[in-house]
């Protein structure tokens, strides 16, 4: 009942409830406000402060990703220096018998790295919550991209099965990666180098496992970095840099009566 009263009570009510603490005026604007912990001057690049910038997302996001998917078509033509054609030829001639299950797995090692730094660390750029949310986003967004783009183009792969383009491995793997790189490249460049190294990684061995063209790859890369970049591109101009925001905080009901008050704050 005391959560309905306050529920429904009047304005004055709402009154009561003191306002909550604001970033200084230098960082309000730039900086999500669920993501700055104490102690923590400068927790972001100024990269990751322009995500809901048109141009920013264009020249980081839009613009490389259509390179790659570019390369990746112009290649699989048997254009180019180094085309699909002689990546192929150069793995059966230097690697015929290679083969490997690590690569399905390869690529999922970067999310034990993100919640492993979500309990060690003190400067994750959103709480655990938002991080899950955006990574089931951009996976999601990456799916609805690579599926039907793979019945769409039908190529067969190297070794004769169907849907070779884009590579739905490489894609995810630079999907996670992608992540990585915007949650942590404040804390260390190195985290972002080693996320994508395993992404690389990931590309190479489908490969040397003649399940995919050197095409597949490049257009799953695009793909991965264009889904995560969108999602908190989006996020950005939803949210307004600021969060989603909940608290409860104790107010007094009109009656005089202690209760409860939730607040939820765009």
């Amino acid at each position: 009942m005391l959560w309905l009263s306050v529920l429904l009570a009047p304005a004055p009510t709402l009154a009561q409830i003191q306002p909550q603490k604001t970033l200084d005026a230098d960082t309000a604007n730039v900086i999500p406000a669920d993501s700055v912990l104490p102690g923590q001057k400068h927790p972001f690049t100024d990269a990751q402060r322009l995500e809901g910038d048109d141009g920013h997302f264009l020249k980081r996001a839009v613009i490389p990703a259509a390179a790659l998917v570019a390369a990746g078509l112009y290649t699989i033509q048997g254009h180019g220096v180094f085309s699909s054609f002689d990546a192929r030829d150069a793995r059966n001639r230097n690697t015929p018998n290679f083969s490997t299950k690590i690569d399905d797995y390869l690529f999922f090692t970067p999310i034990v790295g993100l919640y492993a730094f979500d309990l060690l660390s003190s400067q994750n750029r959103h709480d655990i919550r938002r991080q899950t949310g955006l990574l089931l986003a951009s996976g999601v967004l990456t799916t609805a991209i690579v599926f039907p783009f793979k019945n769409l183009t039908d190529i067969d792969r190297p070794n004769g099965n169907p849907t070779a383009f884009p590579s739905g491995h490489t894609a995810y793997a630079f999907t996670i990666a992608t992540l990585m790189d915007k949650e942590f490249r404040h804390k260390s460049p190195w985290i972002s180098v080693g996320s994508y190294a395993v992404a690389g990684a990931t590309g190479v061995m489908r490969v040397l496992n003649n399940e995919h063209w050197m095409a597949d790859v490049l257009a799953g890369a695009g793909v991965g970095i264009l889904s995560v970049n969108t999602i908190y591109w989006l996020e950005s101009k939803i949210a307004q840099n600021k969060g989603l925001n909940t608290a409860l905080i104790p107010v007094v009901l009109p009656n005089g009566q202690p209760g409860m008050g939730f607040v939820l704050q765009f």
